[in-house]
C-alpha cells in the first residue's frame, strides 16, 4: 500500500520524466496545487498509454482501470496514480464524469479508425481532450457551465491542432482524423493522403480544416476575461502555442508530410513572454 507522500511522488516523477514542458509549466502553478496537477496528468497519461501502447487486450485493461478508478469513490484504490487522484478528487469534489470520458475516448480509439463528419469528431474531442479542460476548472475552483464550455472550445482547438500536424503520424497508425465529408468536399480522396500527396485540392482542404480550428481557439480566448492568475496565464500560453503550430502549418504550404510543423526552443520562449504579458491574443478567424 502506498502512502500519500509516496503516491503524489510517483506522479510527480511521471509528469516531470514524460512531458518536456512540465518542469517550466509547473513554475506557474500555485505550490499548493501542483500535486494535484500532477496526479490529473499521470491519470491522463496511463489512461493514453493503456490505449496506445499497451501489449495485449486494451479494451480489458482498459476496463480494469476504469473499475479502479471507482474505487476512488466507493473504496480504496491500490495504484499509486490512484491513490494520489483519490485525495485530489476529495479535495475539489472532483464527479468522475471528466475521468470516465477520458477512459471512453481511449476505447472509442481501439474502434475507431475514421470519422466520417466533423461532428463525430467533435464529439471525440469532447471525450479526448474536453474534460481535460474541465478537471483544471475544477483544480482552480470554477465548475460553471459557461467557464466549461469556453475551456471545451480551447481543448478541442488544441487536439485538432494536434491532429493536423500529426496527419503522417496518425496515418502510420491507421488513423485518419480528417472527416471523410471534408475529404470528398475538396476531392481529395485518402489514396492521395496514404501516397503523401500535397496539391491544390489538399492545400484547399487543409486551409478549411485550419480556418475553423482558429474560430474555436478565437472563441475559448473569452474564458480569459472570467480568470485569472495563473490560469489565465495558462490558457494564454496553450492557446499561443497551438495557433502559433496552425501558422507554421500554413507557413509550409501544409506540406505535413515531408516537414511536420514543431516549434523551437526561441518560439516558445518567445511565446512564453507573450502570455505574461496583458491583453488578449488577437486571433483572425477568416478562412481562405
Amino acid at each position: 500500500m502506498y502512502t500519500l507522500a509516496d503516491a503524489f511522488a510517483y506522479c510527480q516523477r511521471l509528469a516531470l520524466n514524460h512531458y518536456e514542458n512540465f518542469t517550466v509549466a509547473s513554475w506557474l502553478l500555485p505550490r499548493a496545487l501542483r500535486g494535484h496537477v500532477y496526479a490529473v496528468y499521470a491519470f491522463c497519461r496511463h489512461v493514453d498509454d493503456l490505449g496506445d501502447e499497451a501489449p495485449g487486450d486494451r479494451l480489458r485493461l482498459l476496463d480494469d482501470w476504469r473499475a479502479e478508478l471507482e474505487r476512488c469513490y466507493h473504496s480504496t484504490p491500490r495504484h499509486p496514480i490512484l491513490v494520489a487522484l483519490q485525495e485530489t478528487i476529495r479535495c475539489f469534489a472532483i464527479p468522475p464524469q471528466p475521468f470516465l470520458k477520458l477512459i471512453e475516448a481511449n476505447r472509442m480509439d481501439q474502434r475507431t479508425s475514421r470519422y466520417h463528419t466533423f461532428e463525430e469528431l467533435l464529439r471525440y474531442c469532447d471525450h479526448s481532450a474536453n474534460p481535460v479542460g474541465h478537471l483544471f476548472l475544477y483544480l482552480f475552483g470554477h465548475a460553471d457551465g459557461e467557464r466549461q464550455g469556453l475551456a471545451d472550445a480551447t481543448c478541442t482547438a488544441l487536439q485538432l491542432t494536434n491532429f493536423w500536424q500529426d496527419i503522417a503520424v496518425d496515418l502510420g497508425k491507421g488513423r485518419v482524423y480528417i472527416p471523410q465529408e471534408d475529404m470528398a468536399r475538396f476531392g481529395y480522396p485518402e489514396e492521395e493522403l496514404e501516397r503523401g500527396i500535397v496539391n491544390d485540392s489538399f492545400r484547399a482542404l487543409m486551409a478549411f480544416e485550419v480556418g475553423r480550428t482558429r474560430e474555436l481557439f478565437a472563441k475559448g480566448l473569452g474564458l480569459l476575461d472570467m480568470v485569472d492568475g495563473r490560469l489565465k496565464v495558462d490558457i494564454k500560453l496553450f492557446s499561443l502555442g497551438g495557433l502559433a503550430v496552425l501558422k507554421a502549418l500554413e507557413r509550409n504550404g501544409y506540406d505535413v508530410f515531408r516537414r511536420q510543423p514543431r516549434l523551437s526552443r526561441w518560439q516558445k520562449a518567445a511565446l512564453f513572454v507573450r502570455g505574461l504579458l496583458p491583453g488578449r491574443p488577437e486571433v483572425k478567424t477568416w478562412r481562405r
